[in-house]
């Protein structure tokens, strides 16, 4: 998602970041750049001018040449330009706030991803919010559009209503609305026909059904790799249907993410919800400052815990941890962990919302580390018998070769996979030595991870940083911080200072300090004795 833009501004950013004072000169060609930038992501030509009036009328003055880092001046005028351009600070919710059942109405063009986004939002719906929710296809003229929802309704396990051949568009939205109302449905997602244009006859047919259900919501559903289109067809449905909303499909795969940026500049209205794959689960809610942290390369932490809260098993990952604690770590547990990765979008999802990795993102792909490398791995370990897994000193030569017939790989593969193996257990088991006490222990109980390559126990790190496990990607993840969490033990951590792992006036366990008086843990000193 926007690497042509993200590495235009990296580049940029870069540069500037080597000179220790900025010029008027300088700001001015760096803005010059940011222009150009937007103008090739396909950015609408007003959106820019917009942007760049305010960025110069923030860049002029004593506030960035005289700052500490004038090049973070440029980066913060730049991120703030795009926050606003994208809609502000806060994301815009969705409004369920309606007599039930509420009627969410979803219209735009053929080809777009309506059908399938309205099944995606019936689920985060049904998922995140505890809704009751029916769908209705009033698609009466693309072949099978109905029986596409249907089956998309078994997939989420979500209602949908029942297919009666012959009624017009207008006929099955009254019936859905009398089923919904009698059912005691909460929420009620009416999927509209498209064209492959914009047509008259499609206008009408929208604006009637918008007349009849009385949408809270009517949002427009549009292709983010149209480009301007995009913006275009968004302009041409607000004119003629009460929009309330936009949701951009595809825009996983927008290199440039010129709809994006231009949608809320020119329509005036809020995107939603992001479409950020094929799978039923991959709706995002859209959130401006999280979209701009990513362009910028900044990444996005707080995706990351989100997804760790969703998809992970929490009490899986509680009971690996706890035997890695002990220092027990077999090729299962390898295993388990790359599966791990791969739920939460494999090594090209997560690194994608990680800080920087953009920078070195040339390097991950000459070193050819991807999903299909875990897919070996894992296919190595599943060609292994039960004891091998459990005790891998059992594998010698003819072990292995059978293990590389069943798996389809070289010898070699697998000599490299129980080399990696061993140095993550052994790493677990100098963790488990030192029993929670220093930097490894503290490192050991606050991520459940190794060094030498072994990969993080997301879902416990999700549970330390605070993720509440409840919330979904709109809800907030760091609701309910954990209490053992606080700015003062992360500042223990450094500084000289030995970690405070326990509650706010825990102390070293008594045997690590028991003999030096005056220090934490210690006893008193008492001069009776000798």
């Amino acid at each position: 998602m926007f690497d042509s833009l993200n590495d235009r501004l990296s580049g940029l950013f870069d540069r500037l970041s080597g000179r220790g004072v900025l010029s008027e000169k300088d700001v001015d060609e760096a803005l010059r750049e940011v222009r150009v930038a937007l103008l090739e992501a396909d950015v609408a030509l007003p959106v820019v001018r917009q942007f760049m009036t305010r960025a110069k009328e923030m860049a002029t003055g004593e506030a960035v040449i005289k700052a500490v880092r004038p090049a973070d001046q440029v980066v913060k005028i730049v991120y703030d330009g795009l926050i606003e351009m994208l809609g502000g600070e806060e994301p815009e919710p969705i409004n369920l706030a309606a007599v039930p059942p509420v009627v969410i109405l979803m219209a735009g063009l053929q080809g777009s991803g309506k059908t399938t986004t309205s099944a995606k939002l019936a689920l985060r719906l049904t998922k995140f919010d505890r809704k009751k929710v029916m769908m209705a296809s009033l698609d009466t003229r693309r072949p099978a559009a109905m029986e596409q929802l249907k089956l998309l309704g078994e997939q989420v396990d979500v209602a949908v209503l029942p297919i009666v051949a012959g009624q017009s568009a207008v006929e099955i939205a009254r019936r859905a609305l009398q089923s919904a109302k009698l059912q005691g449905f909460d929420v009620l997602i009416l999927d509209t026909a498209g064209r492959t244009t914009l047509d008259e006859a499609m206008m009408d047919e929208a604006a009637e059904i918008a007349k009849l259900a009385k949408p809270t919501e009517t949002f427009l559903v549009a292709d983010s790799l149209t480009g301007q289109d995009a913006v275009r067809t968004a302009s041409a449905f607000h004119e003629r249907l009460p929009l309330t909303g936009l949701i951009l499909t595809r825009a996983d795969g927008d290199g440039r993410g010129g709809a994006m940026l231009s949608m809320r500049a020119v329509t005036g209205l809020p995107i939603k919800y992001l479409g950020a794959g094929e799978k039923v689960d991959a709706l995002d809610v859209f959130d401006a400052r999280r979209i701009a942290g990513r362009i910028l390369g900044q990444g996005d932490v707080v995706a990351l815990v989100e997804k760790a809260s969703q998809e992970l098993d929490v009490a899986k990952a509680e009971a690996m941890a706890k035997k890695m604690a002990k220092g027990q770590f077999d090729l299962d547990d390898l295993a388990d962990q790359l599966r791990q990765m791969k739920k939460m979008g494999g090594m090209s999802g997560i690194m994608g919302l990680l800080p920087g990795v953009q920078k070195v993102k040339k390097q991950i792909e000459e070193s050819n580390l991807n999903d299909k490398v875990f897919d070996r791995q894992v296919a190595i370990i599943t060609s292994m018998t039960k004891l091998e897994r459990k005790k891998p000193d059992l594998l010698n030569a003819s072990r292995k070769r059978r293990i590389a017939a069943g798996s389809g790989v070289e010898v070699q593969e697998i000599n490299r996979l129980l080399k990696q193996h061993r140095q993550m257990a052994d790493t677990f088991k100098m963790m488990s030595r030192s029993n929670g006490r220093g930097q490894m222990g503290a490192m050991a109980k606050m991520f459940g991870m190794g060094a030498g390559g072994a990969q993080p126990n997301m879902a416990e790190l999700a549970k330390k940083m605070g993720a509440n496990p409840q919330a979904g990607p709109g809800g907030n993840p760091l609701a309910g911080l954990n209490p053992a969490l606080d700015l003062e033990k992360l500042k223990s951590l450094g500084g000289g200072k030995l970690p405070n792992l326990g509650g706010s006036g825990a102390t070293p366990p008594s045997g690590l300090f028991g003999g030096l008086p005056g220090l934490p843990g210690a006893k008193p000193f008492d001069p009776t004795k000798k």
